[in-house]
């Protein structure tokens, strides 16, 4: 049985605007919960059963996404004499806002996404079931952000796949500056004083 991602309405993208939004996001736990929540709505003791933790544990997390504005309750449900709350995400996709950072603050050091991944993909690598490319290429910034905007793209096509079989992929991308090396142009012969006729020189 497949079906389209999640089953409630909610925002294309948001921005975090303010450190604890930041900091929110970026716990493991919290990430993992938010992951599962592209799925579906689902209660605090559905998430618990899902990522084997004790309900507290995983209510108290959720209390701090919902705080921040990353989560909220869009449906309830009465069992028996207790009323269920489903949650979902506020928006498919969460940014950091420059604002978000201040100057001396920065992201928390857990946020990076490719650390996380580099995690997970460990026992895939082992497996040789791991798929990863990494290029590098000397370009522009606004070649850079053209291309990362396709990449966003991507991402969201990825989150909109309806959920089906029994194994959860992870789906890292990125784009980031690095010191590595690069050619500088290639000049022309006669730049480099040569010649473009024909050579008298005899062969060897």
């Amino acid at each position: 049985m497949t079906h389209n991602p999640p089953d409630y309405e909610l925002a294309d993208r948001l921005a975090l605007t303010g450190p604890d939004q930041v900091k929110a996001i970026g716990h493991p736990l919290r990430t993992t919960i938010l992951q599962l929540l592209h799925e579906r709505a689902a209660t605090v003791s559905e998430l618990a059963q899902a990522v084997g933790r004790p309900k507290s544990t995983v209510a108290h997390h959720v209390e701090v996404l919902t705080r921040n504005g990353l989560t909220r309750v869009v449906r309830t449900r009465r069992v028996r004499a207790v009323e269920e709350r489903f949650y979902g995400r506020t928006a498919r996709m969460f940014f950091v806002a420059a604002e978000a950072s201040p100057a001396g603050e920065g992201l928390p050091g857990d946020f990076n996404d490719f650390e996380v991944a580099a995690r997970e993909s460990a026992t895939a690598f082992e497996q040789g079931r791991l798929w990863g490319f990494i290029r590098h290429a000397r370009v522009t910034e606004d070649q850079a952000s053209r291309f990362w905007q396709r990449m966003v793209e991507l991402v969201d096509e990825f989150d909109r796949m309806p959920r089906s079989g029994a194994t959860t992929y992870g789906f890292a991308v990125g784009l980031y500056p690095t010191s590595g090396p690069f050619l500088v142009s290639a000049q022309s012969p006669q730049d480099q004083g040569g010649s473009t006729g024909s050579s008298n020189s005899p062969g060897r």
